[in-house]
């Protein structure tokens, strides 16, 4: 078994839910930390599993086994700007920005997504980190990690009925390219 580390968003529960901690603990989140950005509660988990998949999905069975609490977002980090992603792979802020303007490497880096018109443009988080694991910067275990991740994020948007009914009708009418 490893240990896992990942966050989990919650809603539904707040920095004035009583007896918060206990109540997570109870539901087998022994093993989180219980963190606030500003009334918003987000646990920090260091799980240990079989897979990385395995952790996450447990965390959540446990954290949605209380009543009114959902898991809205896994690891919030699914868009990153120049300096997270030198943060996540360990590369110097520099060394990025060279791999984005293709200075240095292959020069197919990943185009950004978001703020392309910005000084601070946003790229999705699991293409750059499958890039940088094609290019051995990373561990490629750390980009199936991210992959899983945005998977998990689009499921978790997807289990609301509203949001569910919306993106069948778009995806009804965009054309399918393959």
């Amino acid at each position: 078994m490893s240990t896992y580390n990942f966050s989990l968003v919650l809603s539904g529960l707040s920095n004035r839910t009583p007896l918060l901690e206990d109540k997570l603990y109870s539901a087998g989140c022994d093993d989180a930390l219980v963190c606030f950005y500003g009334s918003t509660v987000y646990l920090q988990f260091d799980r240990e599993a079989k897979s990385f998949q395995d952790a996450v999905l447990s965390a959540i069975q446990q954290v949605e086994s209380l009543s009114d609490c959902r898991v809205t977002v896994v690891d919030a980090g699914g868009y990153v700007g120049i300096s997270d992603i030198a943060e996540r792979s360990g590369l110097t802020r520099q060394s990025i920005s060279l791999l984005k303007e293709g200075k240095r490497g292959s020069g197919d880096f990943p185009s950004p997504l978001y703020r392309l018109t910005g000084k601070q443009p946003l790229w999705q988080w699991s293409e750059v980190a499958e890039w940088l694991a094609s290019y051995e910067k990373i561990p490629k275990q750390l980009a199936e990690h991210s992959e899983l991740i945005s998977n998990l994020n689009l499921a978790l948007q997807l289990r609301d009925n509203k949001v569910r009914t919306k993106v069948g009708e778009l995806m009804e009418v965009l054309p399918n390219k393959h």
